[in-house]
């Protein structure tokens, strides 16, 4: 009995810091949404203030979608980081499982290995990628593509996705999958329809944290793929941003559509991620 209320005391206390962390986190949000409602009197003047009938302003969507090409910046955004993120998320389960369900000659090495791509910053070989960006140019995977943004980022998420979802896959019961192949079941299947949804907070949770830096990253995108054709959102919100005059109305305006999709993930994977990350901590 005592084990169980302090299973759910744990619990409680968990949803509840979770609660304060994403109130607090999302209070620059909030803010930046109240001021790209404003005018530019309205900004300075009393930054945390409501939009009132004298302050209220839509100049800055107005300049952000009928005179910029931030449509298509936003397009080639979510194209990067949906096809990233699908790529991601499956090369990464079938490396975790077969790391933590295939007992081979250099299954530890292959995870240390795995390890060092996390502790050591991808952008240390940027120079390094620049020239593969460029010899990959015949392939049309080159410099100024989405292609080669999506390789960038795969091999940027697959490190710590992998960690993660092979300790979830180490928790599935072994008679569950033992009990599937002497069904005949193919491993396929065990794998697709068996262990993809056991693990599926463990997915959501990877896909919000691995989502968040690819949509908010500005070096890939400037040093990869500056073209106009293929600038991210990050990326092209600097154009209202100049080295004497900044167009706060427009940078705010574009920052507010840009939060859209990060919120619209956390929205549905909610429920999801905080389950994947009070799996470790309450047993």
């Amino acid at each position: 009995m005592n084990t169980k209320i302090g299973k759910l005391s744990s619990t409680a206390f968990t949803h509840l810091v979770l609660a304060g962390y994403t109130l607090l986190a999302m209070f620059p949000i909030v803010l930046i949404m109240i001021n790209s409602v404003k005018s530019r009197d309205g900004i300075f003047d009393n930054p945390l203030a409501f939009p009132t009938s004298e302050t209220f302003s839509l100049v800055g969507f107005h300049k952000v979608l009928a005179k910029s090409p931030f449509l298509h910046f936003f397009q080639n955004s979510l194209t990067v980081t949906i096809v990233s993120l699908v790529l991601i998320l499956l090369f990464a389960a079938m490396a975790a499982w077969a790391l933590s369900e295939y007992k081979f000659r250099g299954n530890r090495w292959l995870a240390v290995y795995l390890a060092f791509g996390i502790m050591v910053p991808i952008r240390l070989g940027t120079v390094s990628i620049l020239k593969l960006a460029v010899a990959l140019e015949p392939f049309h995977m080159g410099v100024n593509t989405l292609a080669i943004l999506i390789l960038v980022y795969v091999a940027q998420g697959l490190p710590l996705a992998v960690m993660i979802l092979s300790e979830f896959m180490q928790q599935i019961p072994k008679e569950l999958k033992e009990a599937a192949r002497c069904d005949g079941v193919g491993e396929f299947k065990i794998f697709f329809q068996i262990i993809l949804p056991l693990i599926r907070p463990a997915v959501a949770t990877v896909a919000v944290f691995t989502m968040v830096p690819i949509w908010n990253d500005l070096w890939f995108p400037l040093i990869l793929a500056p073209g106009e054709e293929t600038q991210t959102v990050t990326l092209g919100v600097q154009q209202f941003i100049g080295q004497y005059v900044t167009d706060w109305n427009a940078v705010l305006a574009s920052l507010s559509l840009a939060v859209l999709p990060v919120l619209i993930m956390y929205v549905f994977a909610s429920r999801q991620l905080i389950r994947g990350i009070t799996a470790g901590a309450v047993k």
